[in-house]
């Protein structure tokens, strides 16, 4: 059983910068693809970055591309999410999850493990 853990989240003032961590224990070569996703309050959850832990391969909604960074560390079993120039649209509760080889970045209803999720509020 996969579990993830995320950490990182805070306040920040428009401008700033957070990094957020994925922990993931229990995870086997099978659970291949990451995914950071967000839900603002009173909207629906939205994908924003994912990245495969085999070959690194990375993909971005296009309002985080250019500010965000995903990457990962296969040894300690980490995903971060580097957050740059965070806009108060940014706020939103940021959930990493896990999903088999293969599948495709978007789609959330494939992934299977999730974290509990970490609260980021951008300030204007």
């Amino acid at each position: 059983q996969v579990q993830l853990v995320e950490s990182g989240g805070g306040l920040v003032q428009a401008g700033g910068s957070l990094r957020l961590s994925c922990a993931a224990s229990g995870r086997t070569d099978k659970d291949d693809v990451m995914g950071w996703f967000r839900r603002a309050p009173g909207k629906e959850r939205e994908f924003v970055a994912g990245i495969t832990w085999s070959r690194g391969i990375t993909y971005y909604t296009d309002s985080v591309k250019g500010r965000f960074t995903i990457s990962r560390d296969n040894a300690k079993n980490t995903v971060y999410l580097q957050m740059n120039s965070l806009k108060p649209e940014d706020t939103a509760v940021y959930s990493c999850a896990g999903a088999p080889y293969g599948t495709r970045f978007l789609q959330a209803n494939e992934y299977n493990y999730w974290g509990q999720g970490t609260q980021v509020t951008v300030s204007s």
